[in-house]
């Protein structure tokens, strides 16, 4: 993307955020190991390189000759786990203060003086850990510490434990008794929908072994383990409220109700009492267990397949079907309506919600996983376009001729460019922020007034008490009813979105 349309950097977290970065003599890593010993509630999260398929986990030495023959490839090296270069820590005291969020370089810091602080916290029975499907990180962080310092320098076990997704389930009455649903929620629609934040997941793929990292980075880090904490409030504020764990502790306000609260109010609970604490240990948290097997990597099942020299011709054939040919089906001239719309697929739904915020329409799957031919059948039946970064999908485009786009940008906003130039969609200042952001439905033309507002929102959507004091108008959505109002997060987009579509203010 042209640097001249390049979206503005995120505003800073709403809290202050520790590198670790050094040995024994940091202050910021004296202030993590002081930290681990007073916590009782502590959020875990850790961020490695992400491993594409068929990249091998480690390069093999070079054979003779030029590397073309069979008889002279090097033998595939042995799967291994990707190395853990970020961990993330929020640690809670006792006090129930907001907690010191830490991010921690791996590569900076001697694990050596790491291992035994982070063995006692996953094992301390005192501590309640949090994190989110973090056996899979637990399994990495293990194998990196063994790497670096010995085969028992690895990780056992976290107990006890209470992962975000069961919480989850638990804030949306799901009953106990039962399994979980197979298809779990992602964590950045966990926040959307239990405190009303949007967690930008645009560098979770990004390279976490490059030094320095980007205060991107460092921020996206923080933010995924500091908001594992606010769910856990709401957690404990449900919990307290029904009864369900004996305590005499009292909430002091409502921490985190929705983003728009936070202005107004940024107290916390003062709940981390020993015996409150205990009880939902006792009744809600589990443990990760990591069996020798479950410890060592498996070699993939899928089988590679010889590479011959007539792919050439193949991957070229691909790449041509990459560019859009055009016209659209909304083209005037062979019948469209002048309107564009677009269906993105699960791969980039993140870009759905940035073309609906920029007054496109832009659907979703109606089916959470969609066969090809589902996807191609709506996009012919609605007229859209289809927007994929699933390149296996382009060889569908037979049955829906100039119907599908593969979109090559991985970030959202340069995603959003890429669209509006291939298309040459024209946006206006009047068009942003006139879809609804969580359907795809459009505005009712007249704003509602705070009490219209009131009256369409119960027991449907609660609007927070510091709205009351101002003059603001609020919009309807006609199709989910969802209301919305011209906040700070408002005119933040706006912003964000003139600067990206190009529109002089």
């Amino acid at each position: 993307m042209d640097p001249a349309t390049a979206p503005p950097p995120p505003p800073p977290p709403p809290f202050a955020v520790h590198l670790v970065t050094g040995g024994g003599s940091s202050p910021e890593l004296a202030l993590l190991l002081r930290s681990l010993a007073a916590a009782r509630v502590v959020a875990l999260d850790a961020e490695w390189k992400p491993r594409r398929r068929g990249t091998p986990a480690a390069a093999a030495p070079a054979g003779p000759g030029d590397g073309t023959s069979p008889a002279t490839a090097p033998a595939p090296a042995p799967p291994q786990f990707p190395t853990v270069t970020l961990l993330q820590v929020v640690c809670r005291s006792g006090d129930g203060g907001e907690g010191e969020v830490f991010v921690v370089d791996l590569l900076a810091v001697p694990l050596a003086e790491l291992w035994a602080p982070l063995r006692d916290l996953f094992e301390r029975p005192d501590v309640l850990k949090l994190g989110f499907r973090f056996k899979q990180d637990l399994v990495y962080l293990s194998a990196t510490f063994a790497a670096a310092l010995g085969r028992d320098a690895g990780f056992g076990r976290v107990e006890p434990f209470l992962d975000v997704t069961n919480i989850y389930y638990y804030l949306k009455g799901h009953d106990r008794q039962k399994k979980l649903p197979k298809e779990t929620k992602s964590l950045a629609t966990i926040c959307e929908e239990l405190l009303s934040i949007s967690l930008s997941k645009e560098l979770q793929c990004s390279d976490w072994s490059c030094r320095p990292l980007s205060e991107g980075q460092i921020q996206y880090a923080a933010l995924d383990a500091y908001y594992l904490l606010d769910i856990f409030d709401l957690f404990q504020q449900k919990i307290t409220m029904e009864g369900k764990c004996s305590s005499t502790t009292e909430l002091t306000s409502d921490r985190h109700c929705s983003s728009s609260v936070i202005e107004c109010s940024s107290s916390g609970y003062d709940i981390c009492s020993g015996g409150y604490l205990m009880s939902i240990v006792t009744k809600y948290s589990e443990k990760i267990l990591l069996t020798e097997s479950g410890t060592k990597p498996r070699s993939s099942r899928r089988k590679e397949k010889t590479k011959l020299p007539t792919n050439a011709k193949c991957k070229d054939k691909v790449a041509c079907c990459t560019e859009w040919q055009g016209p659209p089906p909304w083209d005037p001239s062979i019948g469209g309506d002048g309107y564009p719309k677009f269906l993105c697929d699960v791969m980039i739904e993140g870009l759905a919600k940035h073309l609906r915020c920029v007054g496109i329409d832009a659907a979703i799957p109606s089916p959470k996983k969609p066969e090809p031919r589902e996807l191609l059948n709506q996009t012919y039946k609605e007229g859209r376009i289809l927007l994929t970064r699933d390149v296996k999908l382009l060889k569908y485009q037979y049955l829906a001729s100039n119907q599908v786009y593969r979109v090559k940008s991985l970030l959202k906003h340069g995603q959003l460019a890429e669209v509006i130039n291939t298309f040459q969609l024209k946006i206006s200042k009047d068009q942003l922020m006139s879809r609804c952001t969580k359907c795809n439905g459009s505005f009712i033309q007249k704003p509602l007034t705070l009490e219209e507002a009131v009256e369409a929102s119960k027991g449907f959507q609660v609007i927070p008490l510091c709205l009351f004091n101002r003059n603001l108008e609020f919009w309807k959505c006609t199709n989910c009813n969802q209301l919305y109002w011209e906040g700070t997060q408002y005119h933040n987009a706006v912003q964000k979105f003139l600067s990206v579509c190009n529109i002089s203010d």
